[in-house]
């Protein structure tokens, strides 16, 4: 149920929340949000650390995802590598059928024995569809196996409108995923797998004597991008899903329809300045702080207090208008016992002009389960509820 009753501490976080969102004049700025007008026909603006949407159009959509989809079989590359089914040197046979892909390639020859790191890069740098191939038939023993292997991965990872026809992307009636998707797969890979992350920043491979350079743009420019894939096809026009960093902000975006790679990159670099020169951050609570508290259920205590996890923060349009506004939502009373860091509830920022932001609370104490006088008196709270009379 909604938490009916603001406590000290949340009408304490209200009245700082409202403070930040306010110049120190007292009146908020006229101007509305600044509208970044994305020259994309389908684009995701996602901040990374709150989550919060930036820019969405298209989103949902399944869209031929072209080379971006690769990062899904680097995925499952780095997590047969995790589960120890292949180590950095093990060495991997070129099929005739990965031999002839078309597209882009990594130049492998049927007699060549490549790494599993050497298939990293050429897959991370090079988006090789030869080296795509060679992956998904070693892992999965067959380029259409891995297809649905690769596609109920997706599906345990949320990406809800995700089908994988083939490892490297290429055009296929059955092989779509949405621009949210493809950006759910980029957190993922930046999260969990580090160790692997860095390659797709890397700016040329060289193999077979055959130096190319990375098909990402941007890398080296001093805006923080480093990762992570490329993708065209005709029906997709030149693609991207990209993450920059800058200071402690990471931004991920997607974005599909550029007519030109000299377009996709100009409007990488658009979306970059944007998402980090028109938000600020705010603080909205320390590590640990006690925001409510939600009663308590047969416990040894009536109460608990309700604490932030981590720092949390929200970002707010540099020059919009209007207050943030908090409230906690939670299903109470909570059953005892209860173990400190559980999640009980949430807290709800609502940020102008743009969508909630959701963020988890968690127990901030043990309780114990009650003995026979707080059962009791539990017991006689919810007497008298029923019957409309005020609990001892």
């Amino acid at each position: 149920m909604l938490f009916r009753h603001l406590p000290a501490a949340l009408a304490a976080l209200a009245l700082a929340l409202l403070a930040l969102a306010l110049p120190p004049g007292g009146v908020a700025p006229a101007q509305a949000q600044p509208l970044f007008d994305s020259r994309a026909p389908n684009i995701l603006v996602i901040d990374h650390g709150t989550g919060q949407v930036l820019l969405d159009r298209n989103s949902d959509e399944p869209l031929p995802p072209a080379s971006m989809s690769k990062l899904m079989t680097l995925l499952m590359l780095f997590e047969a590598i995790e589960d120890g089914r292949v180590a950095m040197d093990t060495t991997w046979s070129v099929s005739e059928r990965a031999h002839t892909m078309g597209g882009s390639r990594m130049f492998l020859e049927t007699r060549d024995r490549p790494s599993t790191e050497d298939l990293i890069r050429g897959i991370a740098v090079l988006s090789g569809n030869d080296a795509s191939v060679v992956v998904a038939e070693g892992l999965a023993g067959s380029e259409e196996a891995f297809a649905r292997i690769a596609t109920a991965r997706a599906q345990q990872l949320g990406m809800n409108n995700t089908t994988i026809a083939n490892a490297s992307g290429w055009p296929d009636p059955n092989h779509l995923m949405s621009l949210r998707d493809l950006a759910t797969l980029a957190a993922h890979l930046i999260d969990n797998h580090p160790r692997f992350y860095g390659y797709l920043a890397e700016e040329s491979f060289t193999w077979n004597n055959i130096p190319q350079p990375n098909r990402l743009p941007l890398l080296g420019t001093g805006l923080g991008l480093d990762g992570l894939k490329t993708g065209f096809t005709s029906a997709t026009g030149n693609a991207l899903v990209g993450s920059a960093l800058q200071g402690n902000r990471r931004v991920i975006f997607v974005f599909s329809g550029m007519p030109s790679p000299e377009a996709r990159a100009e409007e990488a670099e658009r979306i970059i300045n944007w998402a980090f020169r028109q938000f600020t951050q705010r603080r909205v609570a320390r590590e640990g702080e006690a925001l409510a508290r939600a009663e308590v259920w047969m416990g040894e205590a009536r109460e608990v207090p309700m604490v932030a996890p981590r720092a949390l923060s929200v970002l707010m349009p540099a020059l919009g208008e209007g207050e943030l506004r908090a409230r906690v939502e939670y299903d109470g009373p909570v059953e005892a016992p209860i173990v400190a860091g559980q999640e009980l509830g949430r807290l709800v920022i609502e940020v102008p002009q743009m969508e909630d932001v959701s963020f988890p609370l968690v127990a901030g104490a043990d309780v114990a389960a009650g003995g026979f006088v707080p059962r009791m008196r539990s017991a006689a709270l919810v007497l008298a509820g029923h019957l409309g009379l005020t609990a001892p």
